[in-house]
């Protein structure tokens, strides 16, 4: 199949994405009633950004000619491990595997079934040719290269078995902001996107504030109040609640209003429903710190992503800062 032809059926794809017709209706619905953190609200926001960051023809043909992607690649297997923490988190890997001109074979995560075989079965719709660029298997076995996202603890069983092969193993990553206590009320409504999309469980999800000593935390509060409704989420409120009475049984200080807890540490990896906030004196050296540390995927703040737009990943992006491109074309 032609690079070209692969590049158009990705500009199908947003065409149906952005149509949003019944039968994509009635498949948000069933990943919604599979896994409960997959609303149609941040579902309908997973898939506004990929047409907007990924399936942009002029952005497509730009990242293809940054590589010089041509027809004369040597198709690879490539074994794909899925995670399943946000809407369809492994959407780049997947059409880097395609546009490449390789063979993925996907292992879903339970959390995140129906999407991901939803939009693979589409593709092969459009094009008979499609179906032999995607296979979803429960193991993977005899691929030539792995591409696998999980936590710290699952990648010590992804390197045991794939570490032997040319791969790529993802472990946890969060994301973090810096202020300066000068934000304006618009900088900090933007700010709580980046907290609370996908309800904080994306690696790009700010979990972590660092902000300069005597900060003032109301306007912050008050920004947060634009997720006050996600309080009548079964899940979001009973992790609210739980992590509210463990900070009260152990007297613990915290500051909170209907969408958020606040409590002081420097932890990095906050548990939904809270943030985690530190004060800093040396906003260079933390800084520096951030950019050091190999648990962050990104930082917000001023010179750095701007606020609102931590979700905002590109197709030259990479997690982890691995350029996915470049190792499947060295293949």
């Amino acid at each position: 199949m032609k690079l070209a032809n692969r590049i158009a059926a990705l500009q199908h794809l947003k065409d149906w994405l952005i149509k949003d017709d019944d039968s994509w209706r009635n498949t948000k619905q069933r990943a919604y009633e599979n896994n409960k953190w997959f609303t149609t609200e941040f579902v309908n926001d997973r898939i506004q950004r990929f047409v907007t960051n990924y399936l942009d023809k002029a952005r497509l043909d730009n990242w293809v000619a940054h590589y010089h992607i041509d027809d004369n690649i040597e198709a690879k297997k490539i074994g794909l491990v899925m995670a399943g923490n946000i809407p369809m988190v492994g959407f780049h890997d997947l059409i880097s595997v395609f546009i490449a001109g390789h063979h993925a074979i996907v292992k879903l995560s339970e959390k995140d079934q129906v999407l991901t075989t939803t939009v693979i079965n589409k593709l092969k719709e459009l094009d008979p040719e499609i179906d032999r660029y995607f296979t979803i298997a429960e193991m993977l076995k005899g691929c030539d290269a792995y591409i696998a996202t999980g936590s710290n603890n699952t990648s010590r069983y992804f390197e045991y078995y794939f570490g032997k092969y040319p791969s790529i193993i993802r472990k946890n990553k969060t994301s973090v902001a810096i202020l300066t206590g000068m934000e304006s009320d618009e900088q900090l409504t933007a700010l709580a996107d980046d907290i609370f999309l996908y309800f904080g469980l994306g690696c790009r999800n700010v979990t972590q504030l660092y902000v300069p000593e005597n900060y003032d935390f109301q306007k912050l509060l008050n920004a947060t109040n634009k997720y006050a409704y996600l309080k009548d989420h079964d899940k979001y409120r009973n992790n609210y609640d739980y992590n509210l009475a463990l900070l009260i049984m152990n007297n613990r200080m915290y500051m909170c209003n209907d969408s958020i807890i606040l409590v002081e540490g420097d932890h990095l990896f906050s548990p939904v429903s809270e943030l985690y906030y530190a004060f800093y004196s040396d906003a260079e050296e933390i800084t520096k710190r951030m950019m050091d540390n190999l648990h962050v995927q990104c930082i917000v703040g001023k010179g750095h992503v701007d606020y609102g737009k931590s979700q905002d990943a590109g197709l030259f992006d990479y997690a982890d800062g691995v350029d996915v491109m470049q190792f499947l074309l060295s293949l």
